[in-house]
């Protein structure tokens, strides 16, 4: 039986692919978190619960399965967020542990018999106790058995091409490292942007998660950009293009300015409210710590490229 109620009738693959679905829709394509409790609760099968996660396990394959459905990496306790370089390989693959105990035997060869198949697997990865990213599909590419891990693509570049060192330029493998790190870097940074402005836009308090950006002040891509929170601002889909393009800028004081050449076009009600009416005003949300405020050295050198623009 492959979960409690679920008929036997409903092939695997069919519930895999309804989960899939379902997390596209309720993480908004994985951009929005997940808790335990939805993951436990809130994904059905015939309208019978399915959970999607088990309860003191890391991986989750349902009874009477081939296949695992799903890993997990919970954020370690104590710890104030998750830990991500450990489980990085030289070659940018992420490793997953295998379990070492008896009970965990099925589940490890669960995994084995995705790594066989290439079934995509769905990876709850921690950012605070019981809240998760959902990242799918990712895949396992091979078992290091000497060090009790698999290594998983978290990409479909990465699984594309597998092996990596042998097959590909160092300038490949450097990009490679760089869109996988972003991949698991971006959530956590989001997510503790969110946390730090109550999930509200900083320009105009805008407060619907699935309408919000977790936006650099000193871009990812420069090497200066880190996703730490001081880097961090939570601005709505309309203000972070804004932002990016040049066309609003935030001054070290907090003060949002609008450049000159919108301040004088006439358009709609957007171009009025949305952006002319927040020249010269302060900003509306900032985090209530001050240590999580944004850096004003960084705010500097970006009001700078906006004054220059």
């Amino acid at each position: 039986m492959q979960s409690a109620g679920v008929s036997d009738a409903v092939p695997e693959e069919h519930v895999r692919a309804a989960a899939l679905q379902w997390l596209t829709e309720v993480t908004f394509d994985g951009t929005v978190t997940v808790t335990r409790d939805q993951l436990t609760n809130d994904f059905s099968v015939e309208g019978v619960r399915f959970p999607l996660v088990d309860a003191g396990r890391g991986i989750r394959r349902p009874r009477g399965w081939s296949t695992a459905l799903s890993i997990l990496t919970a954020v370690p306790k104590g710890s104030r967020g998750p830990v991500y370089d450990d489980a990085e390989g030289p070659d940018g693959y992420h490793r997953y542990k295998l379990r070492r105990d008896a009970r965990g035997a099925a589940e490890n060869d669960g995994l084995r018999a995705a790594m066989a198949k290439q079934t995509p697997l769905i990876w709850f990865y921690g950012l605070a106790p019981s809240v998760y990213q959902a990242i799918f599909p990712v895949y396992l590419m091979a078992e290091e058995h000497e060090l009790s891990q698999f290594v998983m693509a978290v990409t479909e570049e990465q699984r594309r091409l597998w092996p990596t060192e042998s097959r590909f330029e160092e300038a490949l493998r450097r990009y490679l490292l760089t869109t996988t790190r972003r991949r698991l870097h971006q959530p956590v940074f989001a997510y503790q942007v969110m946390q730090a402005y109550s999930t509200r836009c900083a320009v105009c308090s805008l407060g619907h998660r699935e309408l919000l950006d977790a936006a650099h002040i000193t871009p990812d891509a420069d090497e200066a950009g880190a996703a730490v929170v001081t880097n961090g601002l939570a601005l709505c889909k309309i203000h972070h293009a804004a932002y990016d393009r040049h066309i609003l800028g935030i001054r070290p004081d907090y003060t949002v300015e609008i450049h000159h050449r919108l301040l004088e076009e006439i358009d709609g009600p957007m171009l009025r409210h949305g952006l002319q009416d927040h020249h010269g005003r302060p900003l509306m949300t900032i985090p209530t710590a001050r240590t999580e405020r944004p850096d004003p050295d960084r705010l500097r050198q970006r009001y700078a490229l906006f004054r220059a623009t």
